[in-house]
């Protein structure tokens, strides 16, 4: 942290109740509004200087931010804590959804993972408190943000360019999380908060409940910060899907297979976070940040499958194999982040160093991943209306536990964890020669992560537990033995009669699991990813006048071991590969004051991500004629990066800006079909994963906002926030087609070309009052079939408006209402053509009541 940084730190806002209304407003916030600092005398006269842009919220804290944003360096955005709680956003990845260039992908209606400047979720890099945050999903690296209450969050800092002292880790952007320190307030504080969430789709209501409290001792020098939250959500959703199961090839599209599915969640989050910082004098600080998060999500499926033949037309009758299936299982994700640090200053040198240690983790210790019930014949007389929508009409028996009888019963249980440990270094060196100030930087890192994947599966089948020893009746393995009383909660049509998920367990509780053990999924879904990167760099900083450069040179070595298991015609096998790269990766930022109220930014940059873990897990399995398998030699993906903007400050509470960004990406990764050609030769499908040539994203960000304080009473309380991110991106992928190698060009999956947001706000008088809309564009969510572009699923446009009302009944005691997902807006996927469902869901609304209350 240089001295400058402390300036800007030290002058640090007192946090309103108004934030997120302007996110994106200003391409901003500097991602050293991260902590407060103290500011030597000798600097105090200095003009301040940022590296990095800040993006603040609320009016009372609007112009202060906007100062900072003045003298900044770099392209980041950031969202305080009141502006979390200012607009219905339950967790971290929902706070983000409203700033220029992230947008977000949901799950069951609820923000997960952010994608930033069109790049995917795993693309991205999250850290907590300084340390990365590792990734719970077995197969991806990306950081699902659900798991993140919005309670215990101090700021998100979202920075999409990279100075040589930071991790290139990122292709679109990296997230910074940071929670509560005691030098952030003035002095003693504490909140108490309490609510309910409401789910108009389920009609139940869960409690919130957070606590807040920081303080200062011996004589300031010791903050000790803590935060507590909890959450719950009880909701489910509508669902209707294809899979994408078109046949094209008549006047007609026809379906051949639809499944309708109802669900029933509750999400539980318990977090906490305890810090404590000291800083005994002007030229010394350090700090202990602890953070821990668990999401617990519990989940019930009921469903029922038709098989169409021959495949039916939309209004067309025919016949249909119908199944009715249950799933059941409980996730538990725990995000875990310590780090340890501090700063010292001697004269003009200043040394930091910092230790930290993050774990991700998700558990599915007993999961019912199907238990699936066919019909003994085909039932006639089924239709569906409407291609995206299907609601689907036929016989009684359709609805009926009748006719129907075991396929078979798989259980599962699982555990994917990730660890990383940390160690860094920097050094730097401050002076000033004839007005120019310059600032000499350099310093390691040292990172060691760890992926591991624990997966075992059973499967009971009907035609086993009808012989010997098990002899199994008819009665017994009929629907009729577990079913429930009452019918699914679906809004488009009946499903039959609940399945118990107690029965369909009793079912086969008293077997030996070692006899149905399943040794090939078991096997093949296990793996262990070890990997080590050692960075170095040297930075320079100079200011001079209006300018400030920075510039520099980051060096990355990259290893990689994976371990694993392949499954060759039912033989199973030990796999080993490792690898190694070098990356040298330089940087040249430059801001330059064009005006007072007017700067310009303009950056090149470069960054290095590895490939996702289930890209690079060596297990496979190949049968007589098809192959499945990773490719853990696949090069990490490489990125040079443009970034050029300018922004105008508008009066004292407002700025309006145009930032224009392109990114070359080598080694893009994609699914691949070698089918054809080399050892695949005769296999209908060998599919694997491969590097690309090269992939381009370009973009654009206009953001403007502003409190109207010179408007007449009562519109000078209105405050104003939009801002729009139009992106183009292209990426070639490739396969085998009848021995010969064909290409095709697409958009890269996850990027919207447009996305918009747009709030309008008033306060005044102890009240305040938030309309938001965020709207994103159609985009390609993955690719079903290398050379065919009918087979890729797209996610349809969405549009969500939220409301949020606030109302201070004293200056202590404030009580809010909340509103989600207003227009019910619905999640639809389609196959290559918008009219062809994949998937269609709803959600319904969310309402949330809550009181706060400022002890002191």
């Amino acid at each position: 942290m240089n001295s400058h940084r402390k300036a800007a730190l030290a002058t640090r806002p007192r946090l309103s109740a108004l934030s997120l209304c302007l996110l994106g407003a200003l391409t901003t916030l500097t991602a050293q509004a991260q902590s407060s600092g103290s500011t030597p005398a000798k600097e105090a006269t200095k003009p301040k200087t940022l590296d990095t842009v800040v993006v603040s919220g609320q009016a009372s804290s609007l112009r202060s931010a906007l100062d900072k944003q003045q003298a900044a360096q770099g392209v980041v955005s950031v969202v305080h804590a009141d502006g979390i709680g200012q607009l219905p956003d339950t967790n971290a990845a929902e706070a983000l959804a409203r700033i220029p260039g992230v947008s977000v992908e949901r799950d069951q209606g609820e923000g997960r993972f952010i994608r930033i400047r069109g790049l995917g979720p795993d693309l991205n890099a999250v850290s907590i408190n300084g340390t990365l945050v590792p990734s719970a999903e077995a197969d991806r690296r990306a950081v699902g943000l659900d798991v993140v209450p919005a309670g215990l969050i101090r700021s998100l800092v979202v920075s999409k360019t990279a100075t040589p002292d930071q991790d290139a880790n990122s292709l679109g952007g990296s997230v910074e999380v940071n929670t509560l320190s005691a030098f952030d307030q003035p002095g003693r504080f504490l909140t108490l908060s309490a609510g309910a969430n409401h789910s108009s789709l389920t009609g139940k209501a869960k409690p919130t409940a957070a606590l807040i409290y920081s303080d200062r001792f011996f004589a300031n020098t010791l903050g000790v910060a803590l935060a507590l939250s909890t959450d719950e959500r009880s909701f489910g959703s509508n669902n209707v899907e294809s899979g994408g199961a078109w046949d094209l090839s008549g006047a007609q599209p026809a379906l051949s297979k639809l499944e309708r599915r109802s669900y029933t969640i509750r999400r539980e989050r318990r977090g906490g976070a305890l810090n404590l910082d000291l800083r005994p004098d002007a030229d010394q600080s350090y700090y202990l940040r602890s953070f821990s998060s668990r999401f617990t999500d519990t989940e019930t499926r009921q469903a029922q499958t038709l098989e169409f033949s021959p495949a039916l037309t939309v209004a067309a009758s025919g016949s249909a194999k119908a199944a009715r299936s249950l799933k059941a299982r409980e996730e538990i994700s725990q995000i875990d982040s310590l780090s340890l640090g501090g700063e010292r200053r001697f004269g003009d040198w200043k040394l930091h160093a910092a230790v930290g240690a993050g774990r991700a983790s998700e558990n599915k210790p007993d999961t019912l991943s199907g238990a699936t019930y066919k019909s003994a014949s085909a039932l006639s007389g089924v239709s569906f209306s409407d291609s995206q929508q299907p609601i689907v009409s036929g016989p009684a028996a359709l609805a009926s536990a009748n006719g129907f009888v075991l396929d078979k019963i798989k259980l599962e249980k699982s555990l994917a964890t990730d660890r990383e440990r940390n160690l860094k270094l920097d050094l730097s060196h401050e002076q000033e020669v004839n007005g120019l100030e310059l600032e000499l930087k350099g310093g390691i890192k040292l990172a060691r992560r760890q992926k591991d994947n624990e997966r075992d599966v059973w499967s009971y089948g009907s035609k086993a537990l009808a012989k010997a020893p098990y002899n199994f009746s008819k009665d017994k393995l009929a629907l009729g033995a577990v079913v429930a009383d009452g019918m699914p909660r679906y809004s488009w049509g009946d499903l039959g009669p609940n399945m118990s998920e107690a029965a369909v367990r009793d079912l086969v509780a008293g077997l030996k699991p070692a006899d149905f053990l399943d040794p090939s999924d078991s096997a093949v879904n296990d793996y262990r990813i070890k990997e080590d990167s050692d960075a170095a760099y040297l930075q320079a900083r100079l200011e001079w006048k209006a300018t400030q450069i920075i510039t520099g040179l980051r060096h990355e070595k990259l290893a990689m071991e994976a371990n694993g298991t392949g499954n060759k015609k039912g033989t199973l096998s030990a796999q080993q590969t490792s690898t190694r790269s070098h990356h040298w990766l330089p940087a040249f930022l430059l801001r330059h004051d064009l005006q007072k109220d007017t700067q310009l930014r303009a950056a090149y940059t470069q960054s290095v991500v590895r490939p996702t873990f289930g890209q690079l897990s060596p297990g496979f399995i190949i049968d007589d004629k098809t192959a499945e398998f990773g490719n853990p030699e696949l090069k990490p993906l490489r990125s040079q990066n443009l970034d050029f903007g300018i922004e105008r400050r508008l009066d004292r509470d407002g700025a309006v800006s145009a930032y224009a960004f392109h990114k070359n990406i080598k080694d893009f990764v994609y699914r691949s079909n070698l089918a054809g050609q080399g050892a695949w030769v005769g296999f209908d499908s060998a599919l694997t994963y491969a590097n690309g040539d090269a992939a381009k994203v370009s973009g654009l960000e206009l953001s403007y906002g502003q409190a109207l304080r010179s408007l007449p009473a009562p519109f000078n309380g209105l405050i104003v926030g939009a801002n729009a991110t139009l992106v183009s991106s292209e990426a070639t992928i490739g396969g085998y087609k009848a021995g010969q190698w064909q290409q095709r060009k697409l958009a890269l999956p996850s990027q919207s070309d447009r996305s918009f947001n747009f709030s309008l706000g008033w306060e005044g008088y102890g009240f305040s009052t938030r309309l938001a809309a965020n709207y994103k564009s159609a985009y390609l969510l993955e690719v079903g079939d290398v050379l065919n572009a009918d087979k890729d699923a797209w996610v349809d446009a969405q549009t969500q408006v939220d409301l949020s009302l606030r109302y201070d009944i004293t200056p202590k005691l404030q009580v809010s209402f909340e509103a989600l997902n207003l227009r019910d807006t619905p999640y639809y996927v389609y196959a290559g053509r918008q009219a062809l469902n994949t998937q269609y869901e709803q959600y319904g609304r969310s309402y949330k009541l809550g009181l706060k209350l400022a002890v002191f």
